[in-house]
């Protein structure tokens, strides 16, 4: 497994990993599949906002995983949002915790103090990679959206990151 920064080749696996997300309703509220020119703007704030792939032996991309802005104002400037996606067919097979350390690193790198998501509840998998990697559930929202008709509460998770030290992993 090799993890690297994302490139223009590797959107079209970006998005079909992103779209297993979606139609897994397990990840995301998000339903409406995405192309890869949907995420092609993600690559023009790289240098702000990581956007790393895992990749096997082949080059194949396995998972992807990216910060993005937290909220607007200026106060926030270092406190990221994280998503993390990984292939069906490499699920429970060692690839999220290192790419979500490696992100943890280059968030560091950019300047953050602090990354967060937003997990289902139901979402098992995804609180026990979280927790594996350092970070802690602060909190719950209820009743936070629909989907498919249906409230679903999501559980808020962070993790600090050291500043001027490398991210030590928890795993």
């Amino acid at each position: 497994m090799n993890i690297r920064p994302a490139q223009q080749a590797d959107l079209p696996a970006i998005a079909r990993i992103y779209n297993q997300g979606i139609e897994d309703r397990l990840a995301t509220f998000e339903t409406q599949p995405r192309l890869p020119s949907d995420i092609g703007p993600w690559l023009a704030r790289i240098d702000r906002y990581p956007l790393l792939v895992s990749v096997d032996a082949d080059q194949k991309v396995q998972a992807w995983a990216n910060v993005s802005a937290y909220r607007e104002r200026d106060c926030y400037a270092g406190v990221g949002e994280f998503s993390i996606y990984v292939e069906r067919s490499a699920r429970g097979q060692g690839v999220g915790a290192p790419l979500l350390h490696a992100l943890l690193q280059s968030a560091a790198d950019r300047g953050y103090w602090k990354l967060l998501s937003r997990i289902f509840t139901f979402n098992q998998p995804s609180r026990r990679l979280c927790s594996a990697c350092g970070f802690r559930e602060v909190g719950e929202y209820q009743r936070h959206a629909r989907l498919d008709g249906r409230w679903l509460d999501v559980v808020i998770v962070e993790r600090l990151i050291p500043q001027n030290q490398p991210v030590q992993s928890e795993v």
